[in-house]
């Protein structure tokens, strides 16, 4: 996997980091870069996960949670997301059943998973764990996988796994023994792991956020995570003409005054975009195209065409909400709607790739009092799009 940006303590590509830990994320990938010292000689410690894949029966669905959708993507998918960002992990391998082993083959194809080994699942969790265990102890011919120091076991349904967490597992792994308290409290995988690896091992302490998707219920809580995550930063788009910027700026204005907890910028869509593409390159996934007494889309269009060529959709849903300025006095919306209505087609096209494309007609009255109020209730449902991402509404054409 690629790093991030130059001077960025953030995780590499792809997607937002879902932890609040940057900097003892970035701490830890450099302890566990340069091993235990600086001795000549001295390589960085191996380090794999093993992520048994188990039938979820207790979730009360046909599907097996572990692929359960979570904005129309699987759950597994967030979780090898985390371990991929931990770039100290070199192996990750996952024991699925053989009737589900085409279906984690197309997960890991179509959101590009890196470092990815599949193995047949057992018909208990121990014996999944243990056939990841037995793939990367063995020295087979043309395998892909190096024998690990270290591995850590990891559920399959813990998204939310963070990396100071893994660094505080691997590092207790290699420096401590075992306690009675472990043998007395500590899971079935460090049982396993004392009784037949002969390993160090110490119970550690887990995160407030690394719990399991075990029930129904509990994808929609993961869910909801999701969406406040990437609801962090919204950008406002607008060309170079002067009347857009204008109202552009007032925009967002309103919109920093009204998410106070969301950080909002602006761009213009010009110079082919240069600064527009380090912003998608940021990962921003939210965007406001604005459009002032117009009723085409040649600036969303633009904006589109971009996000679709950085595949920056792949892994979340990008929302973009094209905004249309009219003064209702000077042009009423019946000779526009028309024109307007296009969305419908636009926004089919992308949700293919993954874009949520919603429409917002804005009062523009020459009374600035009026207008700020505006601006106001436009603010309040672009925050609703944007939060909630319902693709029940995407392609409509809202009027604040």
């Amino acid at each position: 996997m690629e790093p991030g940006p130059p001077g960025s303590s953030g995780p590499v590509e792809p997607g937002p980091c879902l932890s609040g830990q940057r900097g003892a994320d970035h701490a830890a990938s450099a302890f566990l870069q340069s091993a235990a010292g600086t001795e000549p000689g001295r390589h960085s410690l191996a380090v794999a996960a093993v992520l048994p894949a188990g039938c979820g029966e207790r979730m009360g669905v046909p599907t097996p949670k572990q692929f359960c959708p979570i904005l129309e993507r699987p759950l597994i998918s967030y979780t090898l997301q985390a371990l991929e960002r931990v770039c100290w992990i070199k192996d990750i391998v996952v024991a699925v059943t053989g009737e589900n082993m085409e279906v984690m083959k197309s997960i890991i194809q179509k959101y590009q998973h890196k470092r990815i080994s599949l193995v047949e699942a057992g018909v208990t969790r121990h014996r999944s764990i243990f056939s990841g265990l037995k793939a990367l102890a063995e020295d087979q011919l043309n395998s892909k996988l190096s024998k690990p120091e270290v591995v850590i076991i990891h559920d399959a349904v813990r998204p939310f796994v963070e990396e100071d967490v893994l660094f505080k597992v691997v590092t207790a792994a290699k420096e401590h023994g075992c306690t009675d308290y472990d043998l007395e409290f500590g899971t079935e995988c460090l049982q396993l792991a004392l009784k037949y690896c002969r390993t160090k091992a110490k119970l550690v302490e887990g995160s407030p956020d690394l719990w399991k998707v075990t029930y129904k219920r509990d994808l929609y809580a993961a869910e909801s995570i999701i969406k406040e995550i990437i609801s962090q930063e919204i950008c406002v788009v607008m060309d170079s003409k002067e009347d857009n910027k204008h109202v552009g700026h007032l925009l967002e204005e309103v919109l920093k005054s009204e998410l106070n907890h969301v950080k909002v910028t602006s761009e213009a869509l010009c110079h082919a975009g240069r600064h527009l593409q380090q912003i998608i390159l940021d990962q921003c996934y939210n965007f406001v195209c604005v459009n002032v007494m117009t009723s085409d889309f040649q600036e969303t269009q633009k904006l589109l065409s971009m996000l679709e060529e950085s595949n920056l959709s792949i892994l979340y849903p990008v929302v973009v909400v094209s905004v249309h300025f009219l003064d209702f006095k000077l042009v009423p919306p019946s000779q526009k709607m028309e024109n307007l209505m296009q969305i419908k087609e636009f926004s089919k096209k992308v949700k293919e790739r993954n874009i949520l494309l919603y429409g917002l007609l804005i009062s523009y009255p020459q009374d600035e009092q009026k207008l700020q109020e505006s601006l106001r209730q436009g603010a309040i449902i672009i925050a609703s799009l944007v939060k909630e991402r319902n693709s029940g509404l995407i392609g409509q054409l809202l009027i604040a």
